[in-house]
């Protein structure tokens, strides 16, 4: 592990590594997951024949595939079989979703567990999945992320709420279209992004100055290992940069697992970098499971022969 002293967030990257240490009898393990468009049977064939091709109308209908969705992900009993399988083998406590289509859609997948979920009335709404006997808390969505709801809102949840060992989590799934090129660029995907970063830092400050533990989690749609080698450089606007600076001190930004190698969830995907993650106040980060990190991939044969989700799961153990 490899530690950059800046002020502000901890980014814990998660990687390929796989757990090599029994898990803690006191820990829980937090993860996130992209599920793809995970609608239920039902829902899915009743919108993919009104399907649209049109981004400013679906936005407006909300309830509207794109018509790629509508051609090539919808899934047979057996894609939802397997996805079962993995999510029993993930066998998180607190998993972030994101691109579900709320608590039926999830409930397929996690049968075991109650949900928070965002309350827009599009078919990606972002949750929190919490294993049954972990006491909880939703609160309401944090709406300001949404920018009007042209994108998704961000779900908190407050775990072991009143106690000692209470943690607060907000999930996200950010703009995407602006994987590595400046934030303060031309493209319009990057502005909108970019637009995004003062509602997370005000989030993040309002933790820090109530003494909560904190984390974030979910699917960024940003490089942050690549942005920590422009920030280095000096040169335009970071995500990192943006959420790093604070005038709360005592707080480092902590990179673990940050030079693993990259792999796809399955072959033949072509992405080639991490932008699901799991950040963590310090206070958390330091109850961490020593070589906890986790990513789960598919099997070759499950790559080639099921629908799953262009994103596989990553998680962390800690201590609350």
């Amino acid at each position: 592990m490899y530690r950059l002293r800046i002020p502000a967030l901890l980014l814990l990257v998660l990687s390929t590594m796989n757990s090599s240490t029994a898990a803690d009898a006191n820990s829980i393990k937090l993860a996130t997951w992209n599920l793809e468009w995970l609608l239920t049977p039902q829902t899915f064939s009743a919108l993919k024949g009104t399907c649209s091709s049109d981004d400013s109308e679906r936005r407006a209908a909300r309830r509207r595939l794109p018509c790629n969705v509508a051609r090539t992900l919808e899934r047979s009993s057996s894609d939802y079989a397997a996805l079962r399988h993995y999510a029993g083998l993930l066998d998180a406590d607190v998993i972030a979703l994101e691109e579900v289509d709320g608590p039926d859609a999830a409930r397929q997948l996690f049968s075991q567990y109650r949900f928070c979920f965002t309350g827009s009335n599009a078919l990606q709404n972002n949750g929190f999945a919490i294993r049954r006997g972990i006491p909880f808390h939703c609160e309401a969505d944090l709406q300001e992320l949404s920018l009007g709801d042209s994108v998704r809102r961000g779900a908190v949840v407050v775990l072991y709420p009143g106690s000692s060992h209470e943690v607060h989590l907000l999930g996200v799934h950010l703009k995407s279209g602006c994987p590595r090129q400046p934030l303060d660029g031309a493209l319009q995907a990057c502005r909108l992004l970019a637009r995004q970063l003062p509602v997370l830092k005000a989030w993040i400050e309002s933790q820090v100055r109530a003494g909560h533990r904190f984390g974030l989690m979910g699917d960024f749609n940003r490089d942050l290992l690549g942005e920590q080698r422009t920030m280095a450089a000096g040169s335009h606007l970071t995500m990192i940069g943006a959420l790093s600076h604070s005038e709360s001190p005592g707080y480092f930004l902590a990179s673990a697992a940050g030079r693993e190698d990259f792999r796809n969830c399955v072959r033949g995907q072509r992405h080639n970098g991490f932008i699901d993650y799991i950040l963590l106040s310090e206070a958390l980060f330091n109850r961490r499971v020593p070589n906890s990190v986790d990513r789960l991939v598919w099997s070759p044969e499950d790559g080639a022969r099921r629908i799953l989700s262009d994103h596989c799961p990553v998680a962390v153990r800690i201590v609350p």
